[in-house]
């Protein structure tokens, strides 16, 4: 009859439903461990860090930053595996809302501009941080958090101060004119002082946290695909044993 046709292809469909659910499940597993690897290492970045603490804002640590990313990915495919293994739509929607919130949430502007601008202040106090915005302000050709100007709440660069420093900034805002130059590191003598136009040529006046949001949104698709990569395996077994069950 048809009833039993249903019934029949309903169990001979079944073993792919628990095949795909088994490698999802052990999918989210290696996300667990490699979520557990970054962890520790972060712990133990972190404990070696305190040693030799200078800067008071804990979102510019390293370790810090390490520490995050091991507890989201531990957290947010440990909850996918749950919603995996009890077939609950509920728990994979709350997955990929907290993966989205991760990317997007709106506050965490807020959140690294005050801490850029206590890391600018200490600049010369935490090495740490030093290497990291050096390597930014590089990378991205930007200078300082919101622009240029914010490196004068750092006391060797503010215009108050009379140091050789004074109302300029570090060597890595600098544009080289040429691939490879060795800039001099007095680059950005008194350019504080200056309005933007002046300084085109010399340093770069975007700040690191605008240029840094352009390069994820012209890297949309990676950023895109890194979200996808986390989910898309659980949304795919909970939609086909779905079907399978209402068939």
């Amino acid at each position: 009859s048809r009833e039993l046709q249903q019934i029949l292809k309903c169990h001979c469909c079944r073993p792919s439903c628990y095949s795909l659910q088994i490698s999802d499940v052990m999918y989210v597993f290696l996300l667990q461990i490699i979520g557990l690897v970054i962890l520790c290492i972060g712990i133990y970045a972190e404990v070696e860090r305190q040693k030799h603490r200078t800067l008071e804002g804990i979102f510019l640590a390293p370790a810090v930053v390490l520490l995050l990313l091991g507890i989201t990915m531990f957290a947010v495919s440990f909850i996918g595996m749950v919603g995996s293994l009890r077939d609950n739509r509920t728990l994979i929607f709350f997955t990929l809302v907290l993966c989205c919130c991760c990317f997007l949430f709106p506050q965490m502007n807020a959140v690294f501009h005050s801490n850029i601008q206590e890391g600018i202040r200490h600049y010369y106090d935490d090495l740490d941080f030093k290497n990291i915005l050096d390597f930014v302000q590089e990378k991205f050709s930007c200078c300082g958090g919101d622009e240029y100007k914010d490196w004068d709440v750092n006391q060797y660069h503010s215009c108050n101060s009379s140091g050789p420093l004074a109302c300029g900034v570090p060597y890595t805002c600098c544009i080289k004119k040429v691939p490879g130059e060795v800039i001099n590191t007095l680059c950005g003598y008194k350019t504080l002082e200056k309005e933007r136009l002046q300084l085109v040529d010399i340093i770069h006046v975007r700040g690191c946290i605008h240029a840094v949001g352009l390069w994820f949104k012209d890297n949309f698709e990676v950023t895109f695909g890194i979200v996808s990569t986390l989910l898309l395996p659980q949304v795919r077994e909970n939609s086909f044993c779905r079907s399978l069950s209402s068939s």
